[in-house]
């Protein structure tokens, strides 16, 4: 187990940890949770020797092995499949010392062929691209370059590094910020079978529910555990605070009962010695410090002056980019932005959302058709690359004065202050500012001339859950248009009333949730298997009781008629892993006598192993198959309910 004993921890001169204390048991999925600044991502630099405690003990089991994810890739020349499979560095060690090896050591080839067997050796490219494709990449992708990525998809990669790397410790740092929604599904699903211990920073709560066993909380430089996820979490600590409230008011109300009787009667004879010990009492009580909260975040957004409808309308456009060559990404596209709409806008990545977005805020523009804007339109764009804006040795008030130079300084500072930035933090520059500091600042700067549009690209990225919950507040209040790109479902849920998807080159309205997006994207694999078409819309048709039990049967019969071809494939797929099982068991059975290493078997040794190894592949390969299969067979009972 991971035992903290009495753990300080400070950066310069604030103190992150005082006398912390926690125990973190094998196999428990944590979730770290704090504001941004609280000292999390210190706490992770502990955890993996790049920080020494400034006081008590962080223990780790000397045998475990720690894996985390890289922030800077070096070797952006690697095949993506290669880079990932290099996570797993005692393999490559193994290899390396395999090619070294002259042929001529003939035991020495036997034991290292042995350990590459032990390891996994065979199957660790299929293994690789499985995250890979779990991740959103396409098998065309696997060989390419890690540097012919962008800086998101590279992430991606280092991810599955981290993955591929067998760990005892898997340390996860914000691991859902270049993920879009299939690619966390599926990331959940992977760490909730993961054999080993987590620890995750994540400020998405939903996907903090999905994998998290037990939560610990920074606050007031203390950590507190948790057991459950983090919406049981809450529940648990809003629980805490009122113990320790109740806690704090009854002794207050024991200190001034006894303060009271010690003020009236120590200076009389009789009654000393009573007093006397009840000041002794007053000594020994352990004080109870009152219910202290970490300050919350509120902000503001500024009201629209004109409201026209509709705002925006793209009729019959084709969206992409015209240089270095022609490329369309989104073709005859229509739609309306309508006066008051709040759309979230759907769809994995690379399937065009930002250049919707940006096509809409005028940074690109049309390749064919028509945009037509509203003559009052005043559009507020809103995506990472606008925290470049905000200049280091500039303090908050500086930036908005050199936006607005006529507008008095105070008008300014009431302004800052509707987003939080107030006191010192509003004159002292910004280069010790958090992510999440900084985006509130250019959401500030972007707001400032009152747009009637908000487009906002994965705003949240880099806001602690407090900053994100003063989002989700200040956007369910603001009376202007919405359009919000964003894999935050919180946020989602919270801010919009209706989706756009964004998918095969199209943009259409999607006609449900986004537990019906999340079914979506887990059956458009099937259904890219089929000839039916993938509807981005539900509809609903009432039959009567009699036209139900025909439908019924005939799916029924349906099911049956597409089920066959498939069961007969498993029952052919789980005869020949039978037979590949018993063959491997013979050869284990041979492998592990002495003898088999001697000079008896000195020629058939290395067909033997190569066989062993093919043959472990094969069954690796057989059971996706055969996985795959059933889940085709369950997608189509799925699909063909009535």
């Amino acid at each position: 187990m991971i035992r903290a004993t009495d753990l300080g921890l400070r950066r310069g001169t604030k103190v992150l940890l005082h006398n912390a204390q926690f125990v973190i048991n094998p196999k428990e999925r944590v979730g770290i949770v704090g504001r941004n600044g609280a000292g999390k991502s210190s706490l992770f630099a502990l955890f993996q020797h790049l920080l020494d405690a400034d006081q008590g003990v962080l223990d780790i089991p000397s045998r475990w092995r720690i894996a985390s994810v890289e922030q800077e890739i070096s070797d952006r020349d690697r095949p993506a499949r290669e880079f990932v499979i290099d996570g797993d560095s005692a393999l490559r060690q193994l290899q390396a010392e395999r090619a070294a090896t002259p042929d001529s050591d003939g035991n020495r080839i036997a034991q290292l062929e042995n350990a590459l067997i032990e390891a996994d050796a065979w199957t660790a490219p299929s293994r690789a691209e499985q995250l890979l494709a779990g991740l959103g990449f396409k098998p065309e992708q696997w060989m390419l370059p890690v540097g012919q990525f962008s800086g998101g998809w590279q992430m991606r990669i280092a991810l599955a590094r981290a993955l591929m790397a067998p760990s005892d410790l898997l340390l996860l740092d914000e691991p859902t910020n270049h993920l879009d929604l299939d690619a966390m599904l599926w990331l959940e699903r992977w760490l909730q079978s993961y054999p080993g211990t987590v620890l995750t920073i994540s400020h998405d709560t939903e996907f903090l529910d999905a994998v998290s066993t037990h939560i610990l909380h920074f606050e007031q430089q203390q950590l507190f555990k948790y057991k459950g996820n983090y919406s049981d979490f809450l529940s648990q600590r809003a629980e805490r605070l009122r113990q320790d409230q109740l806690a704090w008011e009854k002794q207050q109300r024991e200190v001034a009962h006894l303060q009271s009787f010690i003020d009236r009667f120590k200076a009389k004879a009789t009654k000393a010695k009573q007093a006397q010990s009840r000041v002794k009492a007053l000594a020994k009580m352990q004080e109870l410090a009152p219910v202290r909260l970490d300050s919350s975040i509120q902000f503001s957004l500024p009201t629209p002056e004109h409201m026209p409808d509709p705002l925006l309308r793209l009729a019959d456009a084709n969206l992409g980019y015209s240089s270095p060559e022609l490329r369309t990404i989104l073709h005859q596209v229509k739609v309306d932005v309508r006066s008051g709409s709040r759309i979230g806008i759907l769809g994995m990545n690379g399937a065009g959302k930002s250049t919707l977005i940006k096509t809409l805020a005028g940074e690109l523009n049309i390749l064919s058709g028509e945009l037509i804007p509203s003559a009052r339109l005043a559009v507020g764009y809103f995506a990472q690359h606008q925290l470049d804006m905000i200049e280091a040795e500039l303090s908050p008030i500086q930036h908005m004065q050199r936006l607005a130079p006529e507008v008095r300084e105070q008008e300014l500072r009431n302004y800052l202050g509707r987003f939080a930035f107030s006191g010192d933090m509003a004159t002292d520059t910004t280069a010790g500012f958090s992510g999440g500091e900084k985006a509130r600042l250019a959401l500030a700067l972007i707001v400032w001339h009152k747009p009637n549009l908000l487009l906002l690209d994965e705003p949240t990225n880099h806001l602690d859950v407090e900053t994100r919950e003063a989002l989700a507040a200040s956007l369910a209040e603001y009376e202007g248009s919405v359009l919000v790109v964003s894999h935050d479902r919180q946020l989602l849920r919270s801010t919009v009333d209706n989706f756009w998807i964004v998918a095969d080159g199209q943009v259409a309205e999607f006609d449900g949730d986004l537990e019906d997006y999340r079914d979506w994207l887990l059956s458009r694999a099937a259904q890219h298997r089929s000839s039916k078409p993938i509807e981005t819309g539900a509809e609903t048709s009432s039959v009567d009781r009699r036209t139900q039990r025909r439908l019924e049967a005939e799916a029924r019969q349906k099911i049956a008629a597409l089920r066959k071809p498939l069961e007969k494939q498993i029952q052919q797929l789980e005869k020949s892993m039978e037979q590949n099982k018993q063959r491997l068991q013979q050869l284990d059975e041979l492998m592990s006598d002495p003898e088999f290493y001697g000079d008896q078997y000195k020629d058939q040794r290395p067909t033997l192993l190569t066989e062993h190894g093919e043959i472990s592949k094969q069954l690796d390969n057989a059971e996706e198959q055969w996985l795959a299969l059933q889940e085709q067979v369950e997608q189509i009972e799925q699909d063909h309910k009535v």
